[in-house]
């Protein structure tokens, strides 16, 4: 048995991004970024007008007034055709063009536009008007090769309108991992199934789906694997044509735990198997070796619950690692123990509990848990309560670290 940080440095190791693909930027948030993009242009391209108003040389408002002859209109998306010159101004919508020789806009409220004919001109009444009044210049957001955006970053939704507006409809990304997933046991059914004579239905292939999706993943249900070595062969080397293969079950030391062997005679080269860990001792985890970067392989305990705590301990970070991401720490706060805690054994716990906020301090309850087969319970946690090995009393009021759920 080996401990659960030296476990997850063991995957780590293995676990390198997978070749970056070029995506529409539409596609890309959540991804990371395997390039620097730099913009084509300034931004904004040109100095531009932020109200409606008149576009005018602010020297003519000394006095606070002025009658101007207008010139004409421009609109976004037009470009203006006249110099605006003393005496002069150009009617202007918000996100136009500045007309060249104009150097401040006026608001639209400080003026009364006076028709003669085919002439008009502007009576402004403004007694504080300034060069650069109300006008965005050229370039202000960034000048043309400023980078924008750096490779290793997680994209969001607003990096998508940041590459569209330097010019960007595709970007160099990490790609999602596929992540096949096989539940194994001659036991299970299939959800709508209702269960017979020593049958329970399948959750951990559905539950394992829903968490490689979440984490960043492209799940594959391979379905149910039967305790049969040639079926279990066969859905095998299905599942080592992903990323990542997780099976659920088969991984302990009973008459029908075939997945070691089955996996060892597809070529997956053991790595470690059975970690210093509560629940999750059986869990194992190889490599298949390919012409294509490794398939990563974890076979998870089959209680429910062990396969959770094993997917967040161990197949969460290396999903991150495949996808771009750096290995960071796993999210964790400190929490006091809200009641008494007694354990037994000498591994390493995570306990099922809830998090709460109590007078500005975190509170952590450890749950009423029936064991790894509990998944109800789980169900209720918004975290995993870690309890360091070797105490088997814990006193309210203690500090306790806490791993939380997504």
């Amino acid at each position: 048995m080996i401990d659960v940080s030296d476990a997850l440095s063991l995957i780590l190791e293995r676990a390198d991004a997978r070749p970056p693909a070029m995506k529409p930027v539409g596609q890309t948030p959540g991804l990371v970024l395997a390039e620097d993009v730099a913009s084509d242009i300034d931004s904004p391209p040109y100095d531009k007008a932020l109200m409606d108003g008149y576009a005018v040389i602010a020297a003519d408002m000394r006095g606070g007034t002025a009658e101007l002859q207008v010139l004409e209109e421009v609109v976004a998306g037009d470009t203006p055709r006249e110099v605006v010159v003393s005496g002069t101004a150009t009617r202007i919508m918000t996100g136009a063009p500045m007309p060249d020789g104009a150097d401040a806009v006026v608001i639209i409220e400080r003026t009364e536009l006076i028709e003669s004919g085919d002439a008009s001109t502007v009576r402004i009444s403004d007694d504080a008007v300034e060069a650069g009044q109300n006008i965005l210049p050229q370039a202000t957001s960034l000048r043309k090769g400023d980078v924008v955006l750096r490779a290793g970053r997680r994209l969001a939704a607003v990096d998508v309108g940041i590459m569209s507006e330097v010019g960007r409809h595709e970007a160099l990304v990490y790609p999602q991992p596929t992540v096949a997933v096989l539940a194994t046991g001659n036991e299970l059914v299939p959800s709508e199934q209702m269960p017979g004579p020593g049958q329970i239905r399948n959750s951990n292939g559905p539950m394992l789906c829903a968490l490689a999706d979440k984490a960043g993943g492209t799940a594959v249900d391979l379905g149910i694997g039967r305790d049969d070595e040639a079926e279990l062969s066969r859905l095998v080397q299905q599942g080592l044509e992903e990323d990542v293969l997780v099976l659920s079950g088969g991984v302990s030391a009973g008459v029908l735990d075939l997945v070691p062997k089955v996996l060892q005679d597809a070529g997956v080269e053991p790595v470690f198997h059975k970690v210093r860990l509560k629940p999750g001792k059986p869990m194992w985890f190889g490599v298949a070796p390919g012409t294509a970067p490794n398939t990563l392989v974890f076979g998870l305990p089959g209680n429910p619950v062990s396969s959770l705590v094993c997917f967040e301990l161990f197949v969460r970070p290396a999903l991150a690692a495949l996808a771009g991401h750096q290995p960071g720490k796993q999210p964790t706060v400190e929490a006091r123990l809200a009641r008494p805690h007694r354990q037994r054994g000498d591994r390493p716990t995570y306990f099922p509990a809830v998090l709460r906020e109590d007078s500005g301090e975190t509170l952590v309850e450890p749950l009423d848990w029936h064991g790894s087969a509990d998944l109800p319970t789980l169900a209720r946690a918004n975290g995993l309560a870690m309890f360091p090995a070797g105490r088997l009393g814990f006193e309210q009021g203690e500090p306790i670290s806490v791993l939380l759920l997504d």
